[in-house]
């Protein structure tokens, strides 16, 4: 029976072949520390309960060092297969980037770059050009820049443009997106002026032309990307609010959120998504997106619109604290030229998950079920996945899902053991079954959900 007094002195379990190990391989700090707090654990099980001390104390207390010390150095953040259905799934990180945008971020990211170095001058440069071409030629603006994300991209330029003055917005977008991000606060935070027109449901040009006065900085317009109003709405044309602000030589800056660049095999849920090219065209002076939604990038947030505009922003001295970092203008940069090469967009993950047919989808869902059949009740049926991350809000894109049933087994059992598995499987129970939708799952990864389904079966 291991009394407290049994237990090693720290500097003898040190002296253990196995702990010698640890400590070449994390640390003789770190080791220590991992073996006082080992000896304390074991110190409480011997005096809570003599049945549970029985043993090696030293072989004890190395094997949990061994895993805590283990612990330590597991990273919280691991990938997981999205089955949800939900393509941009802002839980899940968003938008995956495509592989040549992974490669070119690693590839940056482990060595020197010309992030601020004109190689043709021999000259410090600007991080700034770095993206701007391929964004001016993809959205038809004359300059652009990019910050960490497209909250940032709203709160910079409503700082370099309108702080101590007033920004005209309608009641009807003064939204909250996830997280508890509301366009109120950002406005607060750059130090401009709400100045709030329309109704909830209705608000005309003249509202707008009504509100306009000398303290007006800019208009700003903010797409409603997270929800969709019915009804007795109505919502001022953009060409006529271009026209209007133009008239009284105040910009007009749009929120797009979501950033869609426009394609003709898009679904038809995003049709009536507004494009980047579109609004500029309608006269919108300065457009804001993200980069890690529709555009399917690294996460960023990005301006666009008229040089002299844009010049303002970048001199703003936010931009210092808000400027994006090497690897997401290597991820960015990538993932524009695969925009800009139309035949290349389908290695963009996030094109790829919105063009997919439902036959494709529906064709591995039934090579899946056939190898699973048995292992598990597996059927196939019809669903509907959603494009999620604020945009398109009410979308349902047709697909086919895999309905998994284990006897014996609950679905919220189901989900729990397919999240506990390596890597694990993100899904969602409908109808009191756990269900798999492949358009959000990597075809690359369709063995890996096999072997995650195959596992269900097993006890535990």
């Amino acid at each position: 029976m291991t009394r407290p007094r049994d237990i090693p002195s720290i500097d003898r379990l040190l002296q253990r072949a196995g702990v010698q190990a640890l400590v070449a391989e994390h640390g003789r700090a770190a080791v220590t520390e991992a073996l006082r707090r080992s000896a304390d654990g074991y110190r409480d099980l011997v005096i809570e309960t003599a049945d549970a001390a029985d043993g090696d104390p030293a072989a004890f207390i190395e094997a949990d060092t061994r895993r805590r010390l283990d612990a330590r150095g597991t990273p919280s953040l691991v990938d997981v297969i999205n089955a949800t259905g939900v393509i941009l799934h802002t839980n899940l990180g968003r938008a995956p980037l495509a592989r040549q945008a992974a490669d070119a971020a690693a590839a940056i990211a482990s060595g020197y770059s010309n992030l601020e170095y004109d190689l043709a001058a021999g000259t410090r440069g600007h991080r700034h050009v770095h993206a701007e071409r391929l964004l001016t030629g993809l959205t038809g603006a004359e300059a652009a820049l990019v910050v960490n994300n497209n909250a940032a991209a709203a709160l910079v330029v409503l700082a370099a443009l309108a702080a101590g003055r007033e920004a005209i917005v309608s009641r009807g977008e003064l939204v909250e997106i996830g997280g508890g991000f509301r366009v109120p606060d950002v406005m607060a935070q750059s130090g401009a002026i709400l100045r709030e027109v329309g109704t909830t449901n209705r608000t005309r040009v003249s509202d707008y032309a009504a509100a306009i006065g000398e303290r007006t900085a800019l208009i700003l317009r903010v797409h409603p990307s997270n929800f969709h109003m019915d009804g007795f709405t109505e919502r001022a044309p953009l060409k006529a609010l271009a026209d209007l602000a133009h008239r009284f030589e105040v910009p007009l800056v749009e929120d797009l959120g979501s950033g869609w660049l426009g394609d003709a095999n898009a679904p038809a849920v995003l049709r009536d998504e507004p494009t980047i090219g579109a609004s500029l065209t309608a006269g919108v002076d300065l457009v804001t997106f993200s980069g890690d939604k529709l555009l399917g990038g690294p996460q960023s947030g990005i301006v666009a619109g008229r040089r002299a505009l844009v010049d303002r922003v970048r001199s703003h001295p936010l931009m210092r604290a808000l400027r994006a970092d090497k690897i997401t203008y290597a991820a960015l940069e990538t993932t524009l030229s695969l925009w800009a090469r139309e035949p290349l967009r389908k290695e963009i993950p996030i094109y790829r998950m919105l063009t997919t047919s439902v036959d494709e989808i529906d064709r591995r869902a039934h090579a899946l079920a056939a190898r699973l059949k048995d292992m598990a009740d597996v059927q196939v049926i019809d669903g509907e996945s959603t494009v999620g991350g604020g945009s398109a809000p009410q979308s349902a894109i047709p697909t086919r899902l895999l309905a998994v049933h284990v006897e014996g087994r609950s679905a919220a059992d189901l989900d729990r053991r397919l999240r506990a598995h390596h890597p694990p499987v993100v899904a969602r129970i409908q109808d009191d079954r756990v269900v798999l939708d492949l358009r959000t799952v990597a075809p690359d990864d369709d063995q890996t959900l096999f072997s995650a389904v195959e596992g269900l079966k097993a006890s535990g």
